[in-house]
């Protein structure tokens, strides 16, 4: 069997928390041949085909935690993605026009027979801050605007908000706004960047404090852990890239109600992987891109999530 994963540079990976990392490891154990590419290295050839500058790599693995060398690549030879059995796609957001352009050539590379996992047209329908909208009875109130009066008029009327862009990740632009707070008017302006910009606005959760919980989805199966994230002292975000403190628990009733709704739609949808963020009681966000969070819970709670996506991805490049 031989998997493309499509990331970020194997160099820059954070061997000690990163998800592709692990899900790369498995595979290794498995015996199937690995292959690595950038998604500025997709094309389409003048036969029509999406190919890909693909560099094979033996993985060897990381000897302490800022490890750069554990793997070995040879050269890079262009391949269709068809004579892959699975394509991985875990470059991460933002989700800018480049990304766009990405997933549309995975779409094409799906017509013409490859397995790409999640799917080109699933992460261009699941924007991750707004898929959670055609799931109202699970959010907190929500308003999504491009004018910067209706952010104030909601800021009003709930006095404690949260305000985000739309194509972020890791907290990056993540604002709170508290009514009558001085910097409202320069941190919407900048952020929306003089109402050129949409932006989502949510009621601040104070659940937050518990943590920003990140519960896995595979294959339509939920995970029996979320990753509470939760954030520094006087910090609003949880995220880990924003210094928040991941910690591996079970799985709330609310929780499991949220996850078990979703999870089947999201399998229909081409999502063979999906990381919800759940404050509290309310879903905040989808993610679909590349999802994170599985070391911190193999290495907590001894449960091999890695194993799972790659009996996954298995599975369904054998369909």
């Amino acid at each position: 069997m031989k998997i493309l994963f499509i990331s970020d540079p194997l160099e820059t990976f954070k061997t000690y928390k990163d998800s592709t990392y692990v899900m790369m490891r498995e595979a290794a154990h498995r015996g199937i041949h690995l292959y690595h590419t950038l998604s500025s290295q997709l094309s389409v050839q003048y036969y029509g085909q999406v190919v890909a500058l693909a560099r094979p790599f033996k993985f060897i693995g990381a000897q302490h935690d800022h490890d750069h060398e554990w793997f070995r690549a040879t050269e890079a030879v262009q391949a269709a993605l068809t004579l892959f059995d699975a394509v991985i796609m875990r470059t991460d957001p933002p989700f800018n026009m480049q990304y766009l352009y990405t997933t549309q050539l995975l779409s094409l590379a799906q017509k013409q027979g490859a397995k790409v996992f999640n799917s080109g047209q699933a992460m261009r329908d699941f924007n991750e801050k707004l898929a959670i909208l055609g799931f109202p009875k699970f959010t907190a109130p929500t308003i999504v605007s491009t004018h910067s009066d209706e952010i104030r008029a909601f800021l009003k009327t709930h006095q404690d908000i949260i305000v985000k862009p739309l194509d972020g990740m890791g907290g990056m632009g993540i604002f709170r706004l508290r009514e009558h707070d001085g910097n409202t008017n320069s941190i919407l302006e900048m952020l929306m960047q003089n109402d050129t910009r949409t932006i989502m606005a949510q009621q601040y959760l104070s659940e937050i404090v518990l943590g920003d919980k990140r519960i896995l989805i595979i294959n339509g199966e939920v995970l029996p852990y979320a990753l509470a994230r939760i954030p520094q002292d006087g910090e609003t975000r949880g995220n880990l890239a924003a210094g928040g403190r991941g910690v591996a628990q079970e799985l709330s009733r609310r929780d499991r109600e949220i996850a078990e709704t979703l999870a089947p739609i999201l399998k229909e949808r081409g999502i063979l992987l999906a990381g919800l963020d759940v404050i509290g009681d309310y879903l905040t966000e989808i993610n679909v891109t590349s999802p994170t969070g599985f070391q911190e819970i193999m290495k907590q709670k001894h449960f091999d999530v890695a194993q799972m996506f790659i009996d996954a991805v298995e599975k369904e490049s054998q369909k």
